[in-house]
């Protein structure tokens, strides 16, 4: 008996070993039906006796699982598809008319994911074979390549998708465009340079239209091709299917929500040897993150139990925090109340008229957290993820441009400030233009909050024809001016010697 338990525990452990790594038997395995086509592209490359190769093949099948094409309409509170495809308007205020009549007439409006196609489900051994044959080939000529580590490649040039899109058979139209790259370049050895060149003849696929932030749903190769519009996130999976079909290592970076404007970015970063690089942005982020087609482990939705409530921009695990590449940052230490009760607290900042999660970060066993690497001179609130709601968890916070904190909280004393606008100007990193401020209207309406554990009206002004706009608030505290019919897209600030100061 000792002996038959012997011989079956070496079998096993044979077995074991002769196996696909952990993480690619768990795809395997989840690929259900599918798991014939993957299959077949391992074994494709161990017959090919390229170990590179297969190595490439065991990466993108043991971080397929989060991968997808993702299909996102408007619904109702029921999950009812209402119908609306902004790309059917010729601009954005009609398109935006059309989606005020909805809210309007139905309840719990909302742009939902209606649809996941798993990359696991669906995707077939042909095209997985040519795509890492085609990085592979690309990564092994071109001479910008040739001091790039496979770990870079693997992360920044092998992968077949930008973000959640439909799959499309990109990387030979993108090398057959830029066939003569290295003849146009002075350096041939600089990836940089490759990459500039690379975009500089996008512009002429793609340009920007405010019109897609309507449609949420990301747009493939062929559909950005035949449309030649998109919004940030379709020109940034453009740029990367360029360059990365011509080995130039390159990221997605984005911010999910700008700490001191409505709206978020994302942008292509071409990347050295080592996976490193940054790019220039008009505006102030909280937090860059980059993309990966790797899960994380130590990402916060990695480390907290399955099922624990995340709001939606940080409940993933295909990203890395680059915010120290691009700004001066700060790791903010808080020890709020109630921590005991909760796992995790989140950091947010004020962005399209709400205070949305921006950082996440574990409780201690102290009942404390620190937000490392969070940007400076920003306002933020500090809160908890209840019911899918944040909920605040102490008073808004400065993290000044030193790196020194302070709370505001309204103070009994009162100081006189001259409100001149309701926003600041403003860039717009999709477009590159700068928003004019909002300033005040003679005539008007307006309510001016001030936040005290919520926001609460201190005063409904209006601005007479003529004259300025002076009012006596709570010295220390954070402020609000909202005009009565607008969208919500003012900024907060505090007071500094009798003027606004934003956030």
């Amino acid at each position: 008996m000792r002996l038959h338990h012997r011989l079956l525990c070496l079998t096993l452990l044979a077995a074991c070993n002769s196996a696909a790594p952990l993480p690619v038997e768990e795809g395997l395995v989840l690929a259900g039906d599918n798991r014939t086509e993957l299959e077949f592209v391992l074994g494709h490359f161990r017959r090919a006796n390229d170990p590179q190769k297969l190595a490439a093949a065991e990466f993108l099948i043991g971080n397929m699982e989060t991968h997808g094409a993702t299909r996102i309409e408007l619904t109702d509170e029921d999950g009812t598809e209402l119908g609306f495809d902004a790309r059917r308007f010729p601009d954005l205020s009609s398109a935006q008319a059309e989606l005020d009549k909805l809210e309007s007439a139905h309840a719990g409006v909302e742009f939902r994911r209606t649809n996941f196609d798993r990359d696991l489900d669906r995707i077939t051994s042909k095209y997985l074979i040519e795509n890492i044959d085609l990085a592979f080939e690309a990564w092994r000529t071109c001479p910008w390549a040739q001091s790039l580590s496979f770990e870079v490649f693997k992360q920044y040039v092998l992968p077949y998708r930008g973000s959640n899109e439909p799959l499309g058979r990109w990387r030979p139209d993108c090398v057959a465009e830029w066939a003569d790259l290295s003849r146009r370049m002075e350096d041939p050895t600089d990836a940089r340079e490759a990459g500039k060149l690379v975009r500089a003849d996008l512009n002429q696929w793609i340009r920007f239209s405010d019109l897609y932030y309507l449609h949420p749903t990301d747009q493939s190769y062929l559909e950005m091709r035949r449309s030649g519009v998109g919004r940030c996130e379709d020109i940034s999976n453009l740029a990367a299917y360029a360059m990365r079909a011509n080995a130039i290592p390159v990221a997605t970076d984005y911010t999910p929500w700008w700490a001191t404007r409505d709206n978020n970015h994302a942008w292509e970063v071409v990347l050295d040897g080592e996976g490193h690089g940054t790019a220039g942005l008009s505006n102030r982020p909280a937090k860059v993150y980059r993309k990966t087609f790797a899960v994380q482990t130590d990402c916060l939705a990695a480390q907290l139990p399955a099922g624990e409530e995340i709001p939606r921009w940080l409940n993933r695990r295909n990203f890395i925090d680059v915010t120290d590449q691009y700004v001066e940052t700060s790791t903010v230490h808080l020890q709020l109340a109630d921590g005991a009760d909760h796992r995790a607290g989140y950091l947010c900042v004020f962005n399209g008229g709400e205070w949305r999660a921006i950082a996440g970060a574990l409780v201690q066993a102290d009942g404390s957290l620190d937000f490392a690497d969070m940007g400076r001179e920003l306002c933020y609130l500090p809160a908890w993820f209840e019911d899918d709601e944040l909920v605040p968890a102490g008073p808004p916070l400065l993290l000044e441009a030193d790196g020194s904190l302070s709370m505001l909280a309204p103070r009994e004393d009162r100081e006189t400030v001259l409100l001149e606008a309701a926003a600041p100007r403003t860039p717009d990193a999709d477009t590159g233009q700068t928003r004019a401020s909002l300033t005040l209207d003679p005539g008007a309406g307006y309510e001016l909050f001030v936040w005290d554990e919520g926001w609460q009206t201190l005063d409904t002004p209006t601005l007479d024809a003529g004259s300025t706009l002076t009012r006596e608030v709570p010295a220390g505290a954070l402020l609000w001016l909202v005009r009565d019919d607008s969208r919500r897209l003012e900024r907060i600030f505090t007071v500094s010697d009798g003027v606004q100061r934003w956030w």
